[in-house]
């Protein structure tokens, strides 16, 4: 049975199932996680973006992932690149909930390709988190270069659709305009198997750097 979402979010398609946490102690701000491709199966269920929230609730920051469209219980149909509009419905909704409130952008593979080319330019988004970036399969992330937020990059180094290489290339263009990080596992792949702690750790522990030193 397909685990349902606590909310609807009101969304161009129609509304977008989410899922919305809220951390135990003070509020820092909000975050949104996308996730990855949704003709490979991906969802806002997913163990990875799961993870990421998780860490992003651990640095005390209120956070909705939710169902690209056609996905779950979501109105609309995959189209491979109108999900950008989902990103932004869903950033919509945070800045209309928790008005003032800075906002971090993470995504997961697919999720990461579509977030991200959203929140570098969203005035509300503060800082993006990139988890898996399959720079191999997307061949476009140079748009990356004009990026003027913090940014960290959590990859496996066997990661199947981006190679350690190719996002060292791509993080070196990204470090010239902004302040990067790139934590990469050992002995892990794509979807971050036996990793999971670790990436929600490196989350949480990058995110709360960040607010401290923007206090």
């Amino acid at each position: 049975m397909y685990p349902k979402g606590n909310l609807f979010i009101p969304a161009f398609v129609g509304q977008l199932e989410a899922i919305l946490k809220e951390p135990a102690g003070e509020t820092k701000g909000v975050a949104l996680v996308c996730h990855p491709h949704p003709m490979g199966g991906g969802t806002m269920h997913n163990k990875v973006v799961f993870r990421a929230a998780a860490g992003l609730v651990d640095a005390g920051l209120i956070t909705l992932r939710f169902n690209f469209r056609g996905v779950g219980a979501s109105d609309g149909e995959h189209d491979g690149a109108a999900e950008k509009q989902d990103v932004r419905d869903a950033l919509d909704y945070l800045s209309e909930n928790y008005p003032d409130q800075p906002i971090t952008l993470a995504g997961f593979s697919f999720g990461t390709r579509m977030g991200s080319e959203v929140g570098m330019t969203d005035e509300r988004v503060v800082r993006l988190i990139s988890i898996g970036t399959p720079v191999d399969k997307y061949d476009d992330f140079d748009f990356l270069e004009n990026l003027r937020k913090p940014i960290l990059f959590v990859h496996g180094d066997q990661d199947e659709f981006g190679s350690v290489e190719s996002l060292q290339r791509l993080v070196e263009k990204v470090s010239r305009n902004t302040e990067t990080e790139l934590v990469i596992f050992e002995n892990c792949g794509h979807f971050f198997d036996d990793h999971l702690s670790e990436l929600r750790e490196t989350i949480k522990h990058w995110t709360l750097t960040e607010i401290e030193k923007n206090k």
